[in-house]
């Protein structure tokens, strides 16, 4: 019998604990509930989640420094929770290594498939030594710098062909502004979002088949862009 995955909840809140608790215990995890930062972090230390949910407004180490603390040493995924008006905060805690996201108030639907998400996407780390890139509907040829979507393929710029690379290795995820500009442009452009607003624009009139509503690079308002690769669920990288 497969070992249950297991799920740190942190949140100072002990309604939302509870619910939360119960409710992801009922569809088969393992849940181990935190109230702040610090607590959080020695529990992760003995415990070793899968996935971290934290909110993000908690006394003693709030939400963003948490994600912080548990990047200097772990890949696990990390889900935020933040309420509505706190645009600021979001993004810096996905650019602080937040994986993904949920808006107060939510439902334990919603929170329940973002978690399945990002389940599904942790395994699939960072490939960048591999030579075939597959998502969905894209398979890239990374030694070639060649693209194909459903069998077709497509002519990029240098430039449009690396920010694709990046935003396929993130399926579903919630990247901002200044994280992809950093990972594309450079360090000294994490504030030039023009660029990026010109070059998702070329990107969509590439790939989409109407980029006035396009389904593959979805706009986060304020925040960023997520990707999504179309029929399949996962990644594959082959040699």
């Amino acid at each position: 019998m497969a070992a249950k995955q297991r799920i740190l909840i942190v949140d100072d809140e002990r309604q939302i604990t509870r619910v939360l608790s119960r409710g992801l215990t009922t569809k088969g995890y393992d849940v181990h509930v935190a109230a702040d930062g610090e607590a959080a972090l020695q529990t992760f230390s003995d415990w070793h989640p899968d996935l971290v949910v934290t909110d993000l407004s908690m006394p003693n180490m709030n939400g963003l420094e948490l994600c912080r603390r548990l990047r200097a040493f772990s890949e696990v995924p990390i889900i935020v929770l933040s309420v509505k008006g706190e645009e600021r905060s979001k993004v810096e805690a996905l650019d602080a290594g937040a994986d993904d996201y949920v808006t107060k108030p939510f439902g334990i639907d919603e929170l329940l498939a973002r978690i399945r998400a990002t389940l599904r996407r942790a395994p699939l780390a960072s490939d960048s030594a591999k030579s075939v890139l597959e998502a969905g509907d894209f398979r890239l040829r990374l030694d070639e710098r060649m693209l194909t979507i459903k069998e077709k393929e497509i002519h990029l710029t240098p430039k449009e062909y690396d920010l694709l690379v990046y935003l396929v290795r993130h399926p579903g995820k919630v990247l901002t502004h200044h994280a992809l500009l950093g990972a594309v442009w450079g360090g000294d452009y994490t504030e030039q979002t023009e660029y990026l607003r010109v070059f998702i624009g070329q990107l969509r009139k590439k790939i989409e088949s109407d980029p006035a509503t396009p389904k593959y690079i979805l706009t986060e308002p304020w925040v960023g862009y997520r990707f999504d690769p179309g029929e399949q669920e996962t990644v594959n990288s082959k040699q």
